[in-house]
Order: structure tokens, then C-alpha cells, then sequence
């Protein structure tokens, strides 16, 4: 059996700590032979079978995708092979089909994967940041006890359709959701000791 393997763009944003977080969640679950590495280039987007976009800043992130020739093939692998991705806040926004204003007036083009609508910085700036308990709605015992995350000029998904649903919500906003083996998280996973959303990802690899 080939070894499986999970990439974590590496162009711009919370990329060491996404990577440590696959690991530990990886051991947890007991796929020692699990590899995570870095997603540059084509070559390595093309040998992995499952895909962290981190958060960072979205624009930026954006036009390193497209630099990287990386964009259209993750549309490809997503399309063709129903490639499981894992975005957290910017790489909630970069999944969006679509951007608020903000999204637009910095022309960031989203990769248009996921049927919903974000809105950038929805909580204010850097000095907003703040952590919070959600209830993350999915059928498993894992789930149960609150999730305390961590919002960092987050954004927001305000809203959703086709196939496309809701896991999770901070008051009124939804700041969880998911679309086939695509998840997407308005808050930081990977800056908190919870493995729960990375192990989640993990199961659907």
C-alpha cells in the first residue's frame, strides 16, 4: 500500500504550524506512516493525496497559486479526483465561489470550489483577535465538548447553498463549513492544542 501523503501549500502564511498539527493529529490517529510536505511546486501538488491551504493573506496567497501553476491543477484534482482540502481563514476565503467588496477590490481570484460567500476581515483587524467556544454540528462522538478557537483578522462565511452546509457557527455567523471532502474554517486550527478539526480533515484523506 503506498504511503499517504498530505501537502500543505507553502507559498505564503501559517505554514509550520499547519504542518506540525498533521503530524500530531496523524500520530493520534495512528497513521504512523502518514508523510507531510511541503507544496510548492506541481510535482509535489500532484503526489499528495490530501491538501492544507493555510491562513495568511489571501491576495497574496492567490497570486502565488496562479505564479506557482498551482491553481488550476488544484481545481483539476478537486474536480477529477475529489482531492480533500482543508482551508483555514485565508484558505477559507481562497475556496469561496465568492468575495465580499474587500474580496473584489483586491481582485484575489478565488478558486471558486465551495458554494458559498465570504466576507474578509469580518471581525475587525489584528488587534480584534480574540478565541471563542463554537459547536461544531457533525455526527461524531469527537464533537461533543465545544471547540475553542482562535479568530485572527478572520473572516466570515455569510452565506451557503447548493451542496455546501453549515458546521458551525459564532453566534449568528458561520465560521465552519463543508462541501464533499472540502472544509473550510474562518478560524486558526493549527494555533491551538485541539487536533479535532485536523483529525477531521485527516478522516476524509
Amino acid at each position: 500500500m503506498a504511503m499517504l501523503k498530505v501537502g500543505v501549500i507553502s507559498v505564503q502564511g501559517a505554514i509550520f504550524e499547519h504542518v506540525e498539527a498533521v503530524k500530531s493529529a496523524a500520530a493520534e490517529l495512528g497513521l504512523k506512516d502518514m508523510q507531510v510536505v511541503h507544496v510548492r511546486r506541481l510535482n509535489e501538488l500532484d503526489n499528495v493525496d490530501g491538501l492544507v491551504i493555510p491562513g495568511g493573506e489571501s491576495t497574496t496567497i492567490a497570486k502565488l497559486l496562479i505564479k506557482f501553476k498551482l491553481y488550476d491543477r488544484i481545481k483539476e484534482r478537486v474536480t477529477d479526483e475529489d482531492l480533500p482540502i482543508l482551508g483555514t481563514c485565508a484558505g477559507c476565503i481562497t475556496l469561496a465561489t465568492e468575495g465580499d467588496l474587500e474580496v473584489e477590490k483586491t481582485d484575489t481570484k478565488l478558486l471558486r470550489l465551495m458554494d458559498m460567500r465570504v466576507k474578509r476581515n469580518a471581525f475587525g483587524r489584528q488587534r480584534e483577535s480574540f478565541e471563542a467556544d463554537i459547536k461544531i454540528e457533525v455526527k461524531n462522538k469527537d464533537f461533543e465538548e465545544p471547540y475553542h478557537a482562535v479568530f485572527i483578522r478572520a473572516p466570515v462565511i455569510e452565506k451557503v447553498w447548493g451542496k455546501c452546509r453549515p458546521l458551525a457557527r459564532l453566534e449568528d455567523k458561520i465560521v465552519l463549513a463543508k462541501q464533499g471532502n472540502l472544509v473550510a474554517a474562518a478560524f486558526h486550527p493549527e494555533l491551538t492544542d485541539d487536533l479535532r478539526v485536523h483529525k477531521y480533515f485527516l478522516e476524509m484523506v
